[in-house]
């Protein structure tokens, strides 16, 4: 099969890192397109180092335009694609038109949001999703979600229930594994010491992450007399960013905490933690940090957003979101318990769920069957 993939970005994100994923496995045999409505992004260049095709069609940020719109109609003929995948609000919109008027009945939607409230999304991407509402009844042979969550959200604000299919994100366990000698140099790096429990989170700034209560709660564990230290990475989890600076130093957290920055090396940063934070209050739909935290054997506390519950399962732990004495409260309980002869039967546990649930396979086979179901 010829898949074409229709994102509204390759910048960094959850989307774009499942789509570079799922088209670089060594278990997909479809050959795969991939069209940025805007930029290249991070991920265009490592897409064409892998043999992708990559075409980036440079619309205005948000907005539809019918000289775009007609760029990636006259993309879609020229490719004949088996079937079109897209992802994201707006890719959804435009690419199923687009693969529609372009004859291409085997168009796939992909949801990866499990909020719409008008305090966390902007009204141009709530209106374009009540518009997908009203389309999924005609426009999409298939909708797949990333999160069992997204998937009722979604139904309750009109999406056609039936077309749904929930694919949850797959993981390379033979990228995201327990490395104990990468775990130790880079705690070395980082001057921490082999008995300090060390926790952190790997997030972009941004307040959906909200790294505001992730700071209140590892302030009050500070005053408690907990002794840990915390890395957070990410873009924007540097130095330059201001506000983040003077949260830090607001919640006397300087000596604690270590600001990383953009990495790539998360695999890496998963091994030498002792506990992943998920902070976040809203937004996510199938966070992968978690995932990837957990099949390094790395166990997490997480918030109860999207399907970060059902992630962790009974190998972590789960505080409310927006809740920075109850966050506290469960790290806490956590670092006590990581302390313990239980330590390693977590760390096995966090793995073998990922394994058992959310391997790349797994995830490349769904993919293929509503493909080839839908007409591809």
């Amino acid at each position: 099969m010829r898949i074409l993939h229709v994102i509204t970005g390759l910048d960094l994100g959850g989307a774009e890192t499942v789509l570079y994923r799922l088209v670089t496995a060594q278990a997909s045999e479809a050959e795969h397109v991939v069209v940025s409505l805007t930029g290249e992004g991070a991920y265009g260049a490592r897409l064409r180092q892998q043999g992708i095709a990559v075409h980036a069609l440079q619309f205005p940020r948000g907005w539809l335009t019918l000289r775009g719109l007609h760029r990636l109609w006259r993309l879609i003929l020229a490719l004949r694609p088996d079937a079109i995948q897209t992802w994201l609000y707006h890719a959804d919109l435009i690419g199923g038109l687009a693969g529609r008027l372009a004859g291409v009945r085997a168009v796939c939607w992909g949801i990866r949001n499990s909020n719409l409230s008008r305090e966390t999304s902007s009204r141009h991407t709530r209106l374009t999703a009540h518009i997908c509402a009203w389309m999924s009844a005609w426009l999409p042979a298939a909708i797949v979600s990333c999160s069992d969550r997204a998937a009722l959200v979604h139904q309750h604000l009109g999406y056609r229930k039936q077309k749904f299919t929930v694919i949850h994100n797959g993981y390379d366990l033979s990228r995201f594994s327990p490395q104990p000698r990468v775990r130790e140099t880079l705690r070395a790096e980082w001057g921490v010491s082999p008995g300090m429990q060390l926790l952190g989170t790997a997030a972009r700034w941004d307040p959906q992450k909200d790294h505001a209560n992730l700071l209140s709660a590892l302030a009050l564990l500070a005053r408690a007399g907990k002794d840990f230290r915390c890395v957070l990475a990410g873009a924007g989890m540097d130095g330059a960013n201001e506000d983040l600076v003077r949260l830090v130093s607001e919640n006397g957290l300087e000596d604690k905490v270590m600001l990383l920055g953009l990495r790539d090396d998360i695999p890496a940063i998963m091994n030498a933690l002792d506990l992943h934070v998920l902070s976040s209050s809203y937004g996510e739909a199938f966070p992968n940090v978690v995932a990837e935290a957990m099949a390094c054997g790395t166990p997490c506390v997480v918030t109860d957003v999207g399907d970060a519950a059902a992630i962790v399962g009974g190998t972590g732990w789960v505080a409310p979101p927006d809740d920075a004495a109850s966050l506290a409260r469960i790290v806490g309980k956590a670092l006590e318990v990581l302390q313990t002869p239980r330590r390693e039967m977590l760390s096995q546990a966090c793995r073998q769920r990922v394994a058992e649930r959310f391997g790349i396979e797994r995830m490349v086979a769904a993919y293929k069957a509503v493909w080839s179901g839908c007409g591809g």
